[in-house]
């Protein structure tokens, strides 16, 4: 974590100008864990309310990208049901990808974050303006984020995030009262 100073932001500085969100895969949309069936073939278990957050983001001029070392069949299906279209698979250098997306989408790093949980994740997320990780990251992860959830990642923390960041955005609100009244 960023330690304060009288010229660090503060972390609503940090979430009021995100207009991009970048998500890694395993480890913050999933749980980390990888299932192979007798075929061969990968699982991987996405959380709904993770889901449902990435929609609100979406919903609400933040558009959201996965950035990923893995390739998976289950992760572009994923995506295409939430909508997403920023989808990098396969990706070995995780801070080219950042630059390609960036110019790709007309982003600055000022309004980009981005949510990882391992070592590979270091160099974008010493890159962005904001830089989230989760309770079980790698060690040494943490020092380089601005925020960690409290929830596991494929387990709700990508929600918390989505959350956090639209109550900070002021939007959080409007989106709840669709469902209240």
């Amino acid at each position: 974590m960023e330690v304060p100073g009288e010229h660090a932001p503060t972390l609503l500085q940090r979430l009021w100008p995100l207009r991009l969100m970048i998500f890694d895969v395993d480890g913050v949309l999933t749980d980390g864990s990888l299932h192979y069936g007798g075929e061969g073939e990968r699982y991987k278990t996405f959380h709904v309310l993770d889901g449902q957050g990435l929609v609100w983001l979406r919903q609400s001029e933040v558009t959201v990208a996965i950035l990923s070392g893995r390739r998976s069949e289950a992760v572009r299906r994923r995506a295409l049901e939430l909508g997403i279209e920023a989808v990098l698979e396969g990706v070995e250098d995780k801070r080219a990808a950042l630059d390609e997306l960036l110019d790709r989408l007309g982003r600055s790093r000022r309004e980009t974050g981005f949510m990882g949980d391992d070592v590979i994740d270091i160099p974008v997320m010493r890159r962005v303006g904001f830089a989230a990780t989760v309770p079980h990251a790698a060690n040494g992860v943490a020092a380089h984020a601005h925020w960690m959830s409290t929830r596991a990642g494929g387990h709700g923390a990508v929600r918390e995030l989505a959350e956090l960041i639209l109550s900070a955005q002021g939007k959080l609100e409007g989106l709840m009262a669709r469902y209240l009244d």
